[in-house]
């Protein structure tokens, strides 16, 4: 294909939005309170209630709205969203992230700084912000309809709702993560798929675990995408960007690309009783450490995150790598992958709900 496709990392939506460009940066004084008292009082309460992963709760002066500042060991969260529930989540829900993408690897590693999360309490703070922070590529990010992206070191969400919100920042936690840890990008199945893992969760002792086994609409793509004939085969799947199938603008695609990747993390760290995890733990190790068997040309673009992560390297990435650290048996791999794939979505029907949410009837 002549023409190259970039895709940069966000959260799959199917409805497209816009909205007119403009370049207001975005400000921050936590120190200096601003606004009406209900921030305050919210902070006040957040501070009184002692909760386990947070650190800090103070005032987060900008133009977009009254705001708090939250910190925790790993990150630091700057709110406009004041919705109490939701706020005395997000600390512990945060740092269980981290700490379950360092289950990822073969042995944890600590980050230097924190992380920077920004969630706004509705879509026309969201725009403003992202026409300032994301310079040129404002654009691209503001016909995302709902969800959310991770940009230059942060992640940027709106409240779409406190399950999706937290499902949004789970999963561009993930690409906030392997880009500020990994020497190495990963390919799109692979970077896609690990961070579908951290779309659901549940809550215990004022932590979070989280279950890739209990992403309902994942699966319901999924179930649905094996019940139409759409699948895409191994070999194409772990070769194929976002941007390719975006570009189709056919919904059953999009979900083909997702829905299997997803599968196919989970069949590395699962099947046979997790034979493949060894592999899979190496395969993310090396690319951390930069450690790829790639040559000179594909390692400078798996390195540099200014250049494109583009069509043709995934296409060459995509399976030496894959043929590298798990196997190069495809006829193999695509019938125990397949039977995988029918096996987490059977016994189980998927109904779609009119908010888009997929839910799930035994049966």
């Amino acid at each position: 294909m002549a023409r190259k496709l970039t895709m940069i990392a966000l959260v799959v939506v199917f409805c497209l939005a816009g909205c007119s460009p403009s370049r207001r940066a975005p400000a921050e004084s936590p120190d200096s309170p601003a606004g009406g008292d209900a921030h305050t009082l919210t902070m006040e309460r957040l501070r009184s209630e002692r909760l386990p992963a947070l650190q800090s709760a103070e005032l987060w002066d900008n133009p977009y709205g009254p705001g708090l500042k939250l910190t925790t060991d790993h990150y630091c969260i700057f709110t406009t969203l004041l919705e109490p529930l939701l706020l005395r989540t997000l600390p512990g829900y945060v740092e269980s992230a981290y700490w379950a993408y360092n289950e990822q690897l073969p042995q944890p590693i600590e980050t230097a700084s924190r992380f920077d999360i920004y969630l706004f309490a509705d879509r026309q703070q969201w725009e403003s912000f992202t026409r300032g922070f994301a310079g040129d590529q404002a654009a691209v990010f503001c016909r995302i309809k709902t969800g959310a992206y991770y940009l230059n070191g942060a992640c940027v969400v709106y409240d779409i709702g406190r399950k999706r919100t937290l499902s949004a920042i789970g999963h561009e936690g993930w690409h906030q993560f392997n880009n500020r840890h990994f020497k190495y990008r990963l390919p799109s199945w692979l970077d896609e798929g690990i961070a579908m893992l951290f779309e659901t969760c549940t809550y215990e002792n004022g932590m979070y675990s989280f279950d890739a086994a209990r992403n309902y609409p994942r699966l319901g793509a999924l179930s649905e995408t094996l019940m139409n004939g759409k699948q895409m085969r191994l070999g194409e799947l772990i070769a194929t960007s976002p941007g390719e199938v975006l570009a189709t603008d056919e919904n059953e695609a999009v979900m083909a690309f997702y829905s299997q990747s997803y599968a196919l993390v989970r069949f590395l760290r699962e099947a046979d009783h997790g034979k493949r995890v060894t592999r899979y733990h190496r395969l993310l190790w090396d690319g951390m450490l930069g450690q790829w068997p790639l040559d000179a040309e594909t390692s400078r673009t798996a390195e540099d995150r200014n250049l494109p992560r583009t069509v043709q390297w995934n296409r060459v990435v995509g399976p030496r790598l894959f043929e590298r650290y798990v196997g190069s048996d495809f006829d193999r791999l695509e019938q125990e992958y397949s039977l995988f794939c029918h096996r987490i979505v059977g016994g189980v029907a998927f109904v779609r709900a009119d908010d888009g949410d997929v839910t799930r009837n035994a049966r």
